[in-house]
Order: C-alpha cells, then sequence, then structure tokens
C-alpha cells in the first residue's frame, strides 16, 4: 500500500457549469490545465445526449468502450485528477449513466457530450498528485 498526506493547509474548490454541446472531457480538463490544477476529486451530476464510457480489458491493455448513442442522466460521476507525465491535466472519470427504461451503463468516460448541463464540483487537494504510465498495465495511475 502507499499513502500520501493530501489535506494540509489551502484547498480551493470550483463549481463548473457546462452548457449544451460541451464536451465533458475535453473541457473538464481544459479547465483543470488554466488553473493549474495538479490534484483533485472530481464529482458531477447533470445529463448527457450521447456518451461512450469503458471497460478496461487488462489483458489487451485498452478501454473496450460502450457507446450510449441516446440521452441519458448521469447519475454519478466521480474521480480524480493528477498532473500526468506530460505535465498537463491527466483525468481520471467512472460514470454511471442512466436510461430511459431505466437500466444503466457505466464504466470509464471517454467522452460525453453534455445536453442540457453537467454540474462538475473539484475539490483541489493541498498536494499534488502526479500519474505515470505503467506499461506493464497499459495504463497511468497515481503515484503518490
Amino acid at each position: 500500500m502507499k499513502s500520501k498526506v493530501v489535506v494540509e493547509g489551502q484547498e480551493r474548490t470550483f463549481v463548473l457549469i457546462l452548457e449544451p454541446g460541451e464536451e465533458a472531457f475535453r473541457s473538464i480538463t481544459k479547465f483543470a490545465d488554466r488553473e493549474s490544477i495538479t490534484g483533485a476529486s472530481v464529482t458531477a451530476i447533470g445529463a448527457f445526449e450521447r456518451a461512450k464510457v469503458g471497460w478496461f480489458d487488462l489483458e489487451a491493455k485498452r478501454y473496450k468502450p460502450i457507446p450510449v448513442s441516446e440521452q441519458c442522466e448521469v447519475l454519478s460521476l466521480i474521480g480524480d485528477l493528477a498532473q500526468g507525465d506530460d505535465g498537463k491535466a491527466s483525468l481520471h472519470l467512472h460514470a454511471v449513466l442512466g436510461l430511459s427504461d431505466g437500466s444503466v451503463r457505466g464504466g470509464h468516460l471517454l467522452e460525453g457530450t453534455v445536453r442540457p448541463t453537467l454540474e462538475v464540483t473539484i475539490v483541489e487537494t493541498a498536494a499534488h498528485l502526479r500519474r505515470r504510465k505503467r506499461p506493464e498495465l497499459g495504463l497511468a495511475l497515481i503515484d503518490p
């Protein structure tokens, strides 16, 4: 097990309200880069007109895309934000999306087009987090 104290000192909390047509993953990442956020937890609720989540295939070392090509409620969107090997924001989000028949789709959020809104809360940690590529897994994971 690895650990790192992440609450010491001042933290910033941001609330983002995404507009219809915005691509959520790209918009949140762009905001984090602009604000120089290098460690945070992320939560959101709202809706998408379409989305794509993914299931990580450890053997193939890639995400299997699961398209959602209909209006869906963002029942839960949670994750974290760290600094990637390239020095830019590295976002890791998991989503549970509710469909009109009450069924759900879930997985790693790959993309989501907002409609009508997405309410995002970003709580910055006092400590900077770094995500490093792990070639043996095919993933970049937080390295405290």
